[in-house]
Protein backbone atom coordinates (compact mmCIF):
# COMPACT_ATOMS: atom_id res chain seq x y z
CA UNK A 1 0.00 0.00 0.00
CA UNK A 2 1.18 3.76 -0.47
CA UNK A 3 2.18 5.16 2.75
CA UNK A 4 1.01 8.73 2.97
CA UNK A 5 2.12 11.87 5.82
CA UNK A 6 1.56 15.08 6.87
CA UNK A 7 2.42 17.39 9.66
CA UNK A 8 1.43 20.80 11.35
CA UNK A 9 3.13 23.42 13.15
CA UNK A 10 -0.31 25.41 14.36
CA UNK A 11 -2.93 27.20 13.06
CA UNK A 12 -3.52 30.97 13.43
CA UNK A 13 -3.65 34.60 12.65
CA UNK A 14 0.06 34.90 10.73
CA UNK A 15 0.59 38.05 9.37
CA UNK A 16 2.87 37.86 6.57
CA UNK A 17 4.48 41.24 7.59
CA UNK A 18 4.77 39.50 11.44
CA UNK A 19 7.40 36.85 9.98
CA UNK A 20 10.66 37.77 8.67
CA UNK A 21 11.85 36.21 5.26
CA UNK A 22 14.85 34.32 7.50
CA UNK A 23 12.11 32.56 10.06
CA UNK A 24 9.45 31.55 7.56
CA UNK A 25 12.72 30.13 5.69
CA UNK A 26 13.13 28.45 9.18
CA UNK A 27 9.96 27.19 9.80
CA UNK A 28 9.80 25.42 5.92
CA UNK A 29 12.73 23.69 6.72
CA UNK A 30 11.24 22.77 9.69
CA UNK A 31 8.21 21.71 8.74
CA UNK A 32 10.03 19.66 5.88
CA UNK A 33 12.64 18.26 8.00
CA UNK A 34 9.55 16.41 10.49
CA UNK A 35 7.86 15.31 7.23
CA UNK A 36 10.93 13.37 5.65
CA UNK A 37 11.25 12.08 9.32
CA UNK A 38 7.98 10.49 9.00
CA UNK A 39 8.59 9.87 5.41
CA UNK A 40 11.73 7.31 6.21
CA UNK A 41 9.84 5.83 8.92
CA UNK A 42 6.94 4.36 6.67
CA UNK A 43 9.40 3.38 3.63
CA UNK A 44 11.20 1.45 6.13
CA UNK A 45 8.17 -0.32 6.63
CA UNK A 46 8.03 0.85 9.67
CA UNK A 47 4.16 1.84 11.44
CA UNK A 48 2.04 4.78 11.13
CA UNK A 49 2.43 5.42 15.04
CA UNK A 50 6.05 5.23 14.89
CA UNK A 51 6.62 7.58 11.72
CA UNK A 52 4.21 10.50 13.63
CA UNK A 53 5.84 10.23 17.07
CA UNK A 54 9.22 10.28 14.59
CA UNK A 55 8.03 13.68 13.17
CA UNK A 56 6.46 15.27 16.35
CA UNK A 57 9.71 14.61 18.31
CA UNK A 58 11.86 16.66 15.90
CA UNK A 59 8.85 19.14 16.35
CA UNK A 60 8.99 19.58 19.98
CA UNK A 61 12.96 20.07 19.68
CA UNK A 62 12.37 22.62 16.99
CA UNK A 63 12.03 26.25 18.81
CA UNK A 64 9.95 27.68 16.37
CA UNK A 65 7.08 25.91 17.38
CA UNK A 66 4.75 26.03 20.61
CA UNK A 67 5.61 22.55 21.62
CA UNK A 68 8.64 20.63 23.96
CA UNK A 69 11.16 23.39 23.69
CA UNK A 70 10.10 27.13 22.73
CA UNK A 71 6.48 26.45 24.51
CA UNK A 72 5.07 29.46 25.84
CA UNK A 73 4.71 29.74 29.31
CA UNK A 74 1.84 29.55 31.67
CA UNK A 75 0.49 32.73 34.04
CA UNK A 76 3.31 31.50 36.40
CA UNK A 77 5.95 31.91 34.08
CA UNK A 78 6.49 27.65 33.30
CA UNK A 79 6.16 26.08 30.45
CA UNK A 80 3.47 22.87 30.71
CA UNK A 81 2.42 20.47 27.95
CA UNK A 82 0.06 18.50 26.67
CA UNK A 83 0.57 15.50 24.28
CA UNK A 84 -1.58 12.61 23.05
CA UNK A 85 -1.31 9.61 20.35
CA UNK A 86 -3.95 6.76 19.01
CA UNK A 87 -3.39 4.39 16.50
CA UNK A 88 -6.35 3.73 14.30
CA UNK A 89 -6.28 -0.29 13.68
CA UNK A 90 -7.13 -0.55 17.47
CA UNK A 91 -8.21 2.74 18.61
CA UNK A 92 -5.53 2.43 21.55
CA UNK A 93 -4.24 5.85 22.78
CA UNK A 94 -1.78 7.85 25.04
CA UNK A 95 -2.04 10.88 26.36
CA UNK A 96 -0.37 13.32 29.10
CA UNK A 97 -1.33 16.64 30.74
CA UNK A 98 0.07 19.16 32.08
CA UNK A 99 2.75 17.91 32.28
CA UNK A 100 6.39 19.54 33.47
CA UNK A 101 10.23 18.67 32.96
CA UNK A 102 9.65 16.17 30.08
CA UNK A 103 11.58 16.52 27.22
CA UNK A 104 9.57 14.94 24.45
CA UNK A 105 5.91 14.79 26.57
CA UNK A 106 5.59 12.45 22.61
CA UNK A 107 7.17 10.02 23.57
CA UNK A 108 5.81 9.61 27.02
CA UNK A 109 2.38 9.47 25.40
CA UNK A 110 3.35 6.92 23.49
CA UNK A 111 4.86 5.08 26.42
CA UNK A 112 1.60 5.25 28.27
CA UNK A 113 -0.25 3.73 25.38
CA UNK A 114 2.29 0.76 24.69
CA UNK A 115 3.04 0.46 28.36
CA UNK A 116 0.53 1.38 30.80
CA UNK A 117 -2.78 0.69 30.81
CA UNK A 118 -4.22 3.53 31.24
CA UNK A 119 -4.93 6.24 28.11
CA UNK A 120 -4.67 9.95 29.84
CA UNK A 121 -1.64 10.87 33.16
CA UNK A 122 -1.48 14.34 34.04
CA UNK A 123 0.65 16.57 36.21
CA UNK A 124 3.46 15.28 38.73
CA UNK A 125 1.78 11.95 38.28
CA UNK A 126 2.98 11.75 34.47
CA UNK A 127 6.36 13.19 35.37
CA UNK A 128 6.80 10.76 38.09
CA UNK A 129 5.90 7.77 35.83
CA UNK A 130 8.19 9.46 32.77
CA UNK A 131 10.93 8.59 35.41
CA UNK A 132 9.44 4.73 35.69
CA UNK A 133 10.05 4.64 32.03
CA UNK A 134 13.47 5.67 31.96
CA UNK A 135 12.46 8.99 29.58
CA UNK A 136 14.49 11.65 29.04
CA UNK A 137 14.09 14.68 31.82
CA UNK A 138 14.98 18.15 31.46
CA UNK A 139 14.89 21.40 33.68
CA UNK A 140 12.00 23.65 33.58
CA UNK A 141 14.53 26.29 32.21
CA UNK A 142 15.49 24.68 29.70
CA UNK A 143 12.03 24.87 27.97
CA UNK A 144 11.80 28.51 27.82
CA UNK A 145 13.66 30.48 24.84
CA UNK A 146 13.83 34.12 24.79
CA UNK A 147 11.13 34.91 22.39
CA UNK A 148 8.58 33.39 24.95
CA UNK A 149 9.61 34.60 27.83
CA UNK A 150 8.64 38.74 25.82
CA UNK A 151 5.65 37.29 24.59
CA UNK A 152 4.78 36.20 28.13
CA UNK A 153 5.64 39.29 29.34
CA UNK A 154 3.54 41.42 26.70
CA UNK A 155 0.60 39.09 27.96
CA UNK A 156 0.36 40.13 31.41
CA UNK A 157 -1.86 43.04 30.98
CA UNK A 158 -4.48 40.65 29.46
CA UNK A 159 -6.15 37.21 30.34
CA UNK A 160 -4.78 35.04 27.44
CA UNK A 161 -3.15 35.19 24.37
CA UNK A 162 -5.73 32.85 21.97
CA UNK A 163 -3.24 34.05 18.33
CA UNK A 164 -0.41 31.67 19.90
CA UNK A 165 0.19 29.39 17.06
CA UNK A 166 2.88 26.25 16.96
CA UNK A 167 0.66 23.57 17.87
CA UNK A 168 2.80 20.02 16.28
CA UNK A 169 1.16 17.16 15.05
CA UNK A 170 1.43 14.62 12.45
CA UNK A 171 -1.37 11.93 10.97
CA UNK A 172 -0.19 8.37 9.15
CA UNK A 173 -0.42 5.80 6.55
CA UNK A 174 1.75 2.64 6.35
CA UNK A 175 2.54 0.19 3.75
CA UNK A 176 -0.23 -2.25 5.86
CA UNK A 177 -2.98 0.49 5.44
CA UNK A 178 -3.26 1.33 9.25
CA UNK A 179 -3.02 5.55 10.43
CA UNK A 180 -2.41 7.23 13.27
CA UNK A 181 -2.15 10.64 14.55
CA UNK A 182 -0.40 12.25 17.27
CA UNK A 183 -0.43 15.94 18.65
CA UNK A 184 1.64 18.16 21.05
CA UNK A 185 1.55 21.69 22.66
CA UNK A 186 2.43 24.26 24.95
CA UNK A 187 -0.87 25.52 24.81
CA UNK A 188 -1.99 29.09 25.23
CA UNK A 189 0.52 32.10 26.42
CA UNK A 190 -0.60 33.00 30.27
CA UNK A 191 -2.84 30.33 30.82
CA UNK A 192 -3.86 29.26 33.88
CA UNK A 193 -1.57 26.55 34.96
CA UNK A 194 -3.09 22.91 34.70
CA UNK A 195 -5.00 24.24 31.97
CA UNK A 196 -5.54 21.19 29.50
CA UNK A 197 -6.41 21.64 26.10
CA UNK A 198 -7.68 19.75 23.07
CA UNK A 199 -4.17 18.45 22.43
CA UNK A 200 -4.81 16.16 25.37
CA UNK A 201 -8.22 15.27 24.79
CA UNK A 202 -8.80 12.37 22.63
CA UNK A 203 -11.49 12.48 20.22
CA UNK A 204 -10.72 16.41 20.25
CA UNK A 205 -7.18 17.33 19.54
CA UNK A 206 -5.99 13.80 18.26
CA UNK A 207 -7.73 10.48 16.82
CA UNK A 208 -7.06 7.80 14.64
CA UNK A 209 -9.58 5.10 13.73
CA UNK A 210 -10.14 2.95 10.66
CA UNK A 211 -11.41 5.88 8.60
CA UNK A 212 -8.95 8.01 9.09
CA UNK A 213 -6.16 10.08 11.43
CA UNK A 214 -6.75 13.66 12.38
CA UNK A 215 -4.36 15.99 14.40
CA UNK A 216 -6.11 19.48 15.43
CA UNK A 217 -4.75 23.19 16.26
CA UNK A 218 -6.86 25.84 17.26
CA UNK A 219 -8.43 27.40 20.00
CA UNK A 220 -8.49 24.26 22.44
CA UNK A 221 -11.66 25.25 24.41
CA UNK A 222 -13.83 25.21 21.35
CA UNK A 223 -12.09 22.23 19.66
CA UNK A 224 -12.86 20.04 23.34
CA UNK A 225 -16.75 21.49 22.71
CA UNK A 226 -16.87 20.19 19.36
CA UNK A 227 -14.95 17.08 19.75
CA UNK A 228 -13.43 17.73 16.38
CA UNK A 229 -11.20 15.35 15.33
CA UNK A 230 -13.67 12.57 16.28
CA UNK A 231 -16.03 14.36 14.78
CA UNK A 232 -14.62 14.09 11.56
CA UNK A 233 -14.56 10.32 11.55
CA UNK A 234 -17.64 10.04 12.57
CA UNK A 235 -18.96 12.01 9.73
CA UNK A 236 -17.45 9.51 7.43
CA UNK A 237 -18.54 6.89 9.22
CA UNK A 238 -22.02 7.84 9.75
CA UNK A 239 -22.77 10.14 7.50
CA UNK A 240 -20.71 9.07 3.98
CA UNK A 241 -18.79 11.95 3.97
CA UNK A 242 -15.45 12.12 2.06
CA UNK A 243 -12.64 12.91 3.93
CA UNK A 244 -12.14 16.47 2.29
CA UNK A 245 -16.03 17.15 2.87
CA UNK A 246 -16.28 15.85 6.58
CA UNK A 247 -13.35 18.07 7.18
CA UNK A 248 -14.76 21.18 5.45
CA UNK A 249 -17.99 21.06 7.65
CA UNK A 250 -16.61 20.97 10.92
CA UNK A 251 -13.71 23.38 10.27
CA UNK A 252 -15.56 25.87 8.28
CA UNK A 253 -19.10 25.48 9.84
CA UNK A 254 -19.43 23.76 12.68
CA UNK A 255 -16.29 24.84 14.67
CA UNK A 256 -16.83 27.97 16.74
CA UNK A 257 -13.19 28.80 17.22
CA UNK A 258 -9.95 29.49 15.09
CA UNK A 259 -7.85 26.60 13.81
CA UNK A 260 -7.35 23.73 11.29
CA UNK A 261 -6.59 20.09 10.86
CA UNK A 262 -4.70 17.79 9.49
CA UNK A 263 -6.03 14.41 8.48
CA UNK A 264 -5.34 11.88 6.04
CA UNK A 265 -8.22 8.68 4.93
CA UNK A 266 -8.11 5.24 4.95
CA UNK A 267 -7.21 5.24 1.53
CA UNK A 268 -4.58 7.90 1.77
CA UNK A 269 -6.41 10.73 0.71
CA UNK A 270 -5.27 14.04 2.44
CA UNK A 271 -7.23 17.17 3.71
CA UNK A 272 -5.46 20.36 5.35
CA UNK A 273 -8.17 22.80 5.87
CA UNK A 274 -8.52 25.89 7.70
CA UNK A 275 -10.04 28.56 9.07
CA UNK A 276 -7.42 31.19 10.42
CA UNK A 277 -4.88 33.55 8.55
CA UNK A 278 -3.05 30.73 8.21
CA UNK A 279 -1.74 27.24 9.17
CA UNK A 280 1.93 25.73 9.14
CA UNK A 281 1.81 22.58 7.72
CA UNK A 282 3.88 19.98 5.46
CA UNK A 283 2.90 17.08 3.41
CA UNK A 284 4.39 14.04 1.14
CA UNK A 285 3.01 14.35 -2.12
CA UNK A 286 2.29 11.11 -4.12
CA UNK A 287 5.59 11.56 -6.02
CA UNK A 288 7.46 11.83 -3.03
CA UNK A 289 8.26 15.28 -3.12
CA UNK A 290 7.83 17.33 0.54
CA UNK A 291 5.71 20.74 0.00
CA UNK A 292 5.59 23.04 3.12
CA UNK A 293 3.16 26.40 3.74
CA UNK A 294 2.24 29.13 6.04
CA UNK A 295 -0.61 30.29 4.35
CA UNK A 296 -2.84 28.92 0.71
CA UNK A 297 -0.20 28.24 -1.01
CA UNK A 298 2.31 24.60 -0.39
CA UNK A 299 5.69 24.99 -1.64
CA UNK A 300 8.30 22.51 -2.43
CA UNK A 301 10.71 22.49 0.05
CA UNK A 302 13.51 19.96 0.10
CA UNK A 303 15.12 19.01 3.88
CA UNK A 304 17.76 20.16 5.31
CA UNK A 305 20.59 17.78 5.25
Amino acid sequence: MTIAFAVHGGAGHLSRAGLSAARRQEIHEGLAEATAAGRDVLAAGGSALDAVVAAVVLLEECTHFNAGRGAVLNADGHAEHDASVMRGHDRAAGAVGAVVGVRNPIRLAQSILLQTEHVLMVGEGASRLADELGLERADPSWFIVPRRHRQWQRTQAISLDHDTTGTVGAVARDRRGRLAAATSTGGMTNKLPGRVGDSACIGAGTWADGHCAVSATGHGERFIEANVAARIANLIELSGLSLEAACARVVHQELRGDGGVIAVAADGVPSLPFNSGGMLRGILAEDGQIYTGIWDELVPTPAPT
